[in-house]
Protein backbone atom coordinates (compact mmCIF):
# COMPACT_ATOMS: atom_id res chain seq x y z
CA UNK A 1 0.00 0.00 0.00
CA UNK A 2 1.26 3.48 -0.94
CA UNK A 3 2.46 5.38 2.25
CA UNK A 4 1.91 8.49 0.84
CA UNK A 5 -2.16 7.67 0.56
CA UNK A 6 -3.41 10.81 1.42
CA UNK A 7 -0.35 13.18 1.07
CA UNK A 8 -1.72 16.60 -0.29
CA UNK A 9 0.32 18.35 -3.03
CA UNK A 10 2.33 14.91 -4.09
CA UNK A 11 2.77 15.22 -7.75
CA UNK A 12 2.93 11.55 -8.62
CA UNK A 13 5.85 9.60 -8.99
CA UNK A 14 5.27 9.31 -13.19
CA UNK A 15 5.69 13.51 -12.87
CA UNK A 16 8.48 13.25 -11.23
CA UNK A 17 9.82 10.45 -13.67
CA UNK A 18 9.29 12.17 -17.07
CA UNK A 19 11.05 15.26 -15.57
CA UNK A 20 14.26 12.86 -14.68
CA UNK A 21 13.99 11.41 -17.86
CA UNK A 22 14.23 14.91 -19.78
CA UNK A 23 16.78 16.33 -17.48
CA UNK A 24 18.52 13.08 -18.32
CA UNK A 25 18.29 13.50 -22.07
CA UNK A 26 16.70 9.74 -21.67
CA UNK A 27 13.73 8.63 -24.10
CA UNK A 28 10.84 5.97 -23.09
CA UNK A 29 12.74 3.44 -25.08
CA UNK A 30 16.24 4.11 -23.56
CA UNK A 31 15.28 3.69 -20.21
CA UNK A 32 13.22 0.83 -20.88
CA UNK A 33 16.46 -1.02 -22.42
CA UNK A 34 18.36 0.14 -19.35
CA UNK A 35 15.80 -1.33 -16.82
CA UNK A 36 15.20 -4.45 -18.32
CA UNK A 37 11.24 -3.10 -19.17
CA UNK A 38 9.03 -2.58 -21.72
CA UNK A 39 8.06 0.89 -23.16
CA UNK A 40 4.81 0.29 -22.32
CA UNK A 41 5.63 -0.26 -19.17
CA UNK A 42 7.41 2.71 -18.87
CA UNK A 43 4.80 4.77 -20.68
CA UNK A 44 2.24 3.47 -17.74
CA UNK A 45 4.37 4.41 -15.07
CA UNK A 46 4.60 7.68 -16.69
CA UNK A 47 0.83 7.93 -17.30
CA UNK A 48 0.65 7.54 -13.58
CA UNK A 49 0.49 3.88 -13.20
CA UNK A 50 1.49 2.99 -9.72
CA UNK A 51 4.79 1.44 -10.16
CA UNK A 52 5.13 -2.22 -8.98
CA UNK A 53 7.98 -3.32 -6.60
CA UNK A 54 9.80 -4.87 -9.27
CA UNK A 55 9.76 -1.84 -11.81
CA UNK A 56 10.50 0.82 -9.46
CA UNK A 57 13.94 -1.94 -8.50
CA UNK A 58 14.80 -1.90 -12.11
CA UNK A 59 14.41 1.61 -13.19
CA UNK A 60 16.17 3.45 -9.70
CA UNK A 61 19.82 2.32 -10.98
CA UNK A 62 18.80 3.42 -14.80
CA UNK A 63 17.85 6.52 -13.57
CA UNK A 64 21.22 6.61 -11.21
CA UNK A 65 19.42 6.85 -7.62
CA UNK A 66 19.41 4.16 -4.75
CA UNK A 67 16.13 2.15 -5.10
CA UNK A 68 14.58 3.15 -1.57
CA UNK A 69 15.10 6.79 -2.39
CA UNK A 70 12.65 5.88 -5.69
CA UNK A 71 10.41 4.22 -3.10
CA UNK A 72 10.43 7.10 -0.72
CA UNK A 73 9.53 9.61 -3.19
CA UNK A 74 6.91 7.39 -4.99
CA UNK A 75 4.89 7.11 -1.41
CA UNK A 76 5.50 3.41 -1.44
CA UNK A 77 6.24 1.01 1.95
CA UNK A 78 10.34 0.66 1.61
CA UNK A 79 10.93 -3.64 1.07
CA UNK A 80 12.31 -4.87 4.09
CA UNK A 81 15.66 -5.88 2.51
CA UNK A 82 16.72 -2.33 1.30
CA UNK A 83 15.98 -1.20 5.47
CA UNK A 84 19.51 -0.71 7.11
CA UNK A 85 20.63 -4.04 8.64
CA UNK A 86 20.35 -3.05 12.26
CA UNK A 87 18.57 -0.31 13.69
CA UNK A 88 20.46 -0.14 17.02
CA UNK A 89 23.95 0.68 14.41
CA UNK A 90 22.08 4.10 14.20
CA UNK A 91 24.22 5.18 17.84
CA UNK A 92 27.16 4.64 15.71
CA UNK A 93 26.96 5.62 12.23
CA UNK A 94 26.87 9.38 12.91
CA UNK A 95 30.46 8.90 14.64
CA UNK A 96 31.70 6.85 11.89
CA UNK A 97 31.29 9.61 9.39
CA UNK A 98 32.21 12.61 11.73
CA UNK A 99 35.84 10.88 12.24
CA UNK A 100 35.80 9.78 8.76
CA UNK A 101 35.39 13.74 7.11
CA UNK A 102 38.36 14.54 9.47
CA UNK A 103 40.52 12.30 8.15
CA UNK A 104 42.93 12.29 4.60
CA UNK A 105 40.85 11.07 1.40
CA UNK A 106 43.09 7.78 1.40
CA UNK A 107 42.25 7.40 4.93
CA UNK A 108 38.81 7.87 4.32
CA UNK A 109 38.96 4.94 1.43
CA UNK A 110 40.82 2.87 3.71
CA UNK A 111 37.82 3.27 6.29
CA UNK A 112 35.06 2.42 3.08
CA UNK A 113 37.35 -0.52 2.36
CA UNK A 114 36.85 -1.79 5.77
CA UNK A 115 33.51 -1.61 5.94
CA UNK A 116 32.46 -2.66 2.74
CA UNK A 117 34.49 -5.80 3.48
CA UNK A 118 33.38 -7.13 6.77
CA UNK A 119 31.10 -10.02 6.22
CA UNK A 120 27.17 -9.52 5.93
CA UNK A 121 25.46 -10.52 9.52
CA UNK A 122 22.21 -11.93 9.86
CA UNK A 123 19.19 -9.20 9.81
CA UNK A 124 18.21 -9.37 13.98
CA UNK A 125 14.72 -7.58 13.89
CA UNK A 126 12.67 -5.57 11.37
CA UNK A 127 13.46 -1.88 10.72
CA UNK A 128 10.80 0.37 12.11
CA UNK A 129 11.53 4.20 10.75
CA UNK A 130 10.19 6.76 13.10
CA UNK A 131 7.02 7.23 12.03
CA UNK A 132 6.64 10.65 9.95
CA UNK A 133 2.85 12.51 9.55
CA UNK A 134 0.75 11.51 6.15
CA UNK A 135 0.81 14.93 5.26
CA UNK A 136 4.28 15.49 5.30
CA UNK A 137 4.80 16.38 1.83
CA UNK A 138 8.83 16.95 0.85
CA UNK A 139 9.98 18.19 3.82
CA UNK A 140 8.49 13.96 5.17
CA UNK A 141 10.42 12.42 2.26
CA UNK A 142 13.99 13.89 2.56
CA UNK A 143 13.58 12.92 6.20
CA UNK A 144 12.63 9.45 5.44
CA UNK A 145 15.97 9.00 3.12
CA UNK A 146 17.78 9.95 6.21
CA UNK A 147 16.53 7.50 8.33
CA UNK A 148 16.67 5.21 5.74
CA UNK A 149 20.47 5.51 6.34
CA UNK A 150 20.08 4.58 9.86
CA UNK A 151 19.87 7.96 11.29
CA UNK A 152 18.11 9.12 14.28
CA UNK A 153 16.96 12.79 14.74
CA UNK A 154 20.14 13.68 16.97
CA UNK A 155 22.17 12.06 14.39
CA UNK A 156 20.55 13.84 11.63
CA UNK A 157 21.72 17.36 13.74
CA UNK A 158 25.36 15.70 13.97
CA UNK A 159 26.06 15.13 10.48
CA UNK A 160 24.60 17.80 8.78
CA UNK A 161 25.97 20.79 11.15
CA UNK A 162 29.68 18.52 10.87
CA UNK A 163 29.23 18.01 7.35
CA UNK A 164 27.10 20.86 6.06
CA UNK A 165 26.29 24.91 7.18
CA UNK A 166 23.03 23.39 8.17
CA UNK A 167 23.37 23.60 12.17
CA UNK A 168 19.38 22.36 13.25
CA UNK A 169 18.38 21.04 16.18
CA UNK A 170 17.73 17.38 17.11
CA UNK A 171 13.49 17.90 17.25
CA UNK A 172 13.51 20.22 14.29
CA UNK A 173 14.35 17.73 12.23
CA UNK A 174 11.42 15.91 13.59
CA UNK A 175 9.67 18.86 12.61
CA UNK A 176 10.68 18.94 9.25
CA UNK A 177 9.68 15.38 8.99
CA UNK A 178 6.20 15.83 9.90
CA UNK A 179 6.00 18.89 8.12
CA UNK A 180 5.57 21.41 10.17
CA UNK A 181 8.45 23.42 9.29
CA UNK A 182 9.34 23.85 5.22
CA UNK A 183 12.09 22.72 3.03
CA UNK A 184 14.43 26.00 2.34
CA UNK A 185 16.82 25.84 -0.78
CA UNK A 186 19.62 26.01 1.89
CA UNK A 187 18.15 22.33 3.56
CA UNK A 188 17.57 21.06 0.48
CA UNK A 189 20.99 21.78 -0.67
CA UNK A 190 22.72 20.16 2.61
CA UNK A 191 20.53 17.26 2.51
CA UNK A 192 21.31 16.44 -1.25
CA UNK A 193 24.68 16.78 -0.08
CA UNK A 194 24.60 13.70 2.59
CA UNK A 195 22.32 11.67 0.82
CA UNK A 196 24.54 11.99 -2.25
CA UNK A 197 21.91 13.11 -4.42
CA UNK A 198 22.40 16.12 -6.97
CA UNK A 199 21.10 19.27 -4.85
CA UNK A 200 19.37 20.50 -8.48
CA UNK A 201 17.41 17.20 -8.99
CA UNK A 202 16.38 16.41 -4.88
CA UNK A 203 15.27 20.34 -5.74
CA UNK A 204 13.31 19.96 -8.63
CA UNK A 205 11.63 16.66 -7.15
CA UNK A 206 10.55 18.69 -4.02
CA UNK A 207 9.32 21.44 -5.54
CA UNK A 208 12.01 23.83 -3.85
CA UNK A 209 13.30 26.80 -6.00
CA UNK A 210 17.37 26.98 -5.62
CA UNK A 211 17.53 30.55 -6.50
CA UNK A 212 17.90 31.61 -3.33
CA UNK A 213 21.74 30.01 -2.35
CA UNK A 214 23.62 31.52 -3.73
CA UNK A 215 24.86 30.90 -6.60
CA UNK A 216 21.82 29.74 -8.09
CA UNK A 217 23.17 26.26 -9.15
CA UNK A 218 25.03 24.76 -6.11
CA UNK A 219 28.59 23.58 -7.25
CA UNK A 220 29.47 20.65 -6.43
CA UNK A 221 29.87 19.42 -2.97
CA UNK A 222 33.17 19.19 -1.21
CA UNK A 223 35.30 16.05 -1.40
CA UNK A 224 34.70 15.45 2.04
CA UNK A 225 30.85 15.44 1.55
CA UNK A 226 30.72 13.03 -1.14
CA UNK A 227 32.92 10.55 0.86
CA UNK A 228 30.43 11.22 3.94
CA UNK A 229 27.74 10.18 1.76
CA UNK A 230 29.03 6.96 0.88
CA UNK A 231 30.07 6.32 3.68
CA UNK A 232 26.94 6.63 5.25
CA UNK A 233 25.27 4.85 2.97
CA UNK A 234 27.53 1.86 2.98
CA UNK A 235 27.35 2.25 6.97
CA UNK A 236 23.77 0.87 6.58
CA UNK A 237 24.80 -3.04 6.08
CA UNK A 238 26.55 -3.41 9.01
CA UNK A 239 25.49 -4.71 12.91
CA UNK A 240 25.79 -2.64 15.98
CA UNK A 241 28.99 -4.44 17.10
CA UNK A 242 30.77 -4.10 13.72
CA UNK A 243 29.32 -0.29 13.55
CA UNK A 244 31.08 0.35 17.04
CA UNK A 245 33.98 -1.46 16.14
CA UNK A 246 34.43 0.82 12.74
CA UNK A 247 33.68 3.60 14.77
CA UNK A 248 35.94 3.25 17.37
CA UNK A 249 38.77 2.37 14.87
CA UNK A 250 37.82 5.96 13.21
CA UNK A 251 38.36 7.92 16.09
CA UNK A 252 41.54 5.80 16.41
CA UNK A 253 42.73 6.98 13.06
CA UNK A 254 42.05 10.67 14.02
CA UNK A 255 45.33 10.74 15.97
CA UNK A 256 44.54 13.24 17.92
CA UNK A 257 42.91 13.45 21.84
CA UNK A 258 40.32 16.14 21.04
CA UNK A 259 36.29 14.63 21.06
CA UNK A 260 35.48 17.85 19.10
CA UNK A 261 34.81 18.15 15.73
CA UNK A 262 34.91 20.85 13.08
CA UNK A 263 31.23 22.47 12.43
CA UNK A 264 30.85 22.70 8.22
CA UNK A 265 34.17 21.17 7.71
CA UNK A 266 34.04 20.88 3.99
CA UNK A 267 36.21 24.04 1.99
CA UNK A 268 36.57 25.33 5.54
Amino acid sequence: MSEAAGTTGHPGFGVMLAWLLDNRGLSVQELASRAGLTANEVRAVLAGEAPSEGRLRRIAPAVGFHAVDLFILAGLAVPDDMAPLDAAAERWAPDIVMDAVHLSSAERRELLQLIRSLPQEERPSVFAAKRLASHAGPGGWVIRMLQYRNLSWMGMAQLLAVVTPTYLSAATYGVIGDGRKELTPRLVTDFAALLGVNARELAALTGIHLREVPPPVPPPPAPEAVDAAVLLWEARRLSAAQAKRVSELARSMRGDSTKGYFINLPGS
